[in-house]
């Protein structure tokens, strides 16, 4: 739309200085162009999907691409004065102005030069055509500045792409346990469980909270807890399938996803994560959690808020009935001893 906005403010310059028809077919490029750039920032959103963004991108270069190759024969095949010839040479400079704006994105090595080459090749076709504004000497020493310019541009855009990777990652993640943070957990929550009941799948959550985690801090420092919280994070890796979303929800409160699975997959999760353990503290005791389970279709959540609500009132029902457990549905059903051997209550 920058773009779109610009292109026709050269059109005055054009009918001043140039020669009619020549300022007259400029014109009606310019205003073509114009509305390509505006038609194109109309007709693409926003998206997640980096194909449509890469096609978006590749259009809008070659509009100006087809500006440049529709112009400089143009130019060239017209007798101009000294002062309307230093307007026409800045028409072979586009190509430059092109290039050098591949630094504006964040792309990759191969989109760098995917990108580039075509810019690149319509200087040099416009050259071997016969229709140089310049000097075709100066073609070739150009052509080297040109391939110059689109390396230190890909690198610029390679930075930028390396640099924005970075902070997404450490925006939607908790930098001491590696789970997602709480804002970007509630996305997922909320994309997950309209996705499974759009197409009636089951999704049940685990919500898992340390015990006693803070006399951990209390007793052994900080530090120790901050472990603790690390162990408790990998643990839950260690049982969990590739797809399963862990959310570090509060302080050692966890969240734990788990799509297209029933409320009995979610606790032989947990019975699993009770074998492997959270890992011993300083004075050699084990560290335990609280757990409640909530699964979309058992629970008639009508919302994902519902789901993390249940979940939620039944680890404080853990809490309440001595800790060190999983309490899910169908009555309630207490596990005790959670990185133990199992007594159902």
């Amino acid at each position: 739309m920058v773009f779109a906005l610009l292109t026709p403010l050269w059109i005055v310059i054009d009918l001043v200085i140039l020669p009619w028809p020549l300022s007259g077919l400029l014109t009606g490029l310019r205003v073509a162009a114009t509305l390509a750039f505006a038609g194109l920032a109309c007709g693409f959103r926003n998206t997640e999907r980096v194909a449509t963004a890469l096609v978006a991108l590749t259009l809008l270069l070659s509009i100006p691409c087809l500006f440049f190759a529709i112009s400089v024969p143009s130019l060239s095949g017209i007798a101009l004065a000294p002062t309307q010839q230093v307007l026409a040479s800045g028409y072979a400079f586009l190509p430059y102005v092109m290039v050098a704006g591949l630094a504006v994105f964040p792309i990759t090595a191969i989109e760098g030069v995917l990108l580039a080459f075509p810019l690149i090749a319509s200087q040099m076709t416009v050259a071997l055509l016969g229709f140089p504004l310049e000097p075709f000497s100066y073609y070739l020493g150009a052509m080297w500045l040109l391939t110059l310019l689109a390396v230190v541009a890909t690198l610029a855009g390679m930075s930028q792409l390396h640099f924005m990777t970075q902070l997404v990652n450490q925006a939607s993640h908790d930098g001491l346990t590696k789970s997602y943070t709480r804002r970007v957990g509630e996305e997922l929550l909320d994309v997950q469980f309209n996705a499974a009941l759009r197409a009636g799948l089951t999704l049940s959550i685990a919500f898992c909270d340390l015990d006693h985690f803070k006399s951990v801090n209390d007793r052994f420092g900080h530090e120790e807890g901050d472990r603790a919280l690390k162990r408790a994070a990998e643990a839950f890796r260690s049982v969990l399938r590739r797809g399963d979303i862990i959310v570090r929800w509060g302080g050692e409160e966890f969240i734990i996803l788990m799509p297209n699975t029933t409320a009995e997959g979610a606790l032989q999760a947990m019975l699993r994560l009770r074998e492997v353990g959270l890992g011993l503290l300083p004075d050699g005791t084990v560290q335990t959690a609280s757990v409640g389970i909530a699964e979309l279709t058992v629970d008639h959540s009508r919302n994902w808020s519902d789901l993390v609500e249940a979940a939620d009132k039944r680890m404080y029902k853990a809490k309440k009935t001595g800790r060190d457990r999983v309490v899910t549905m169908g009555g309630d059903i207490v596990v005790a001893r959670f990185p133990r051997e199992a007594t159902a209550a």
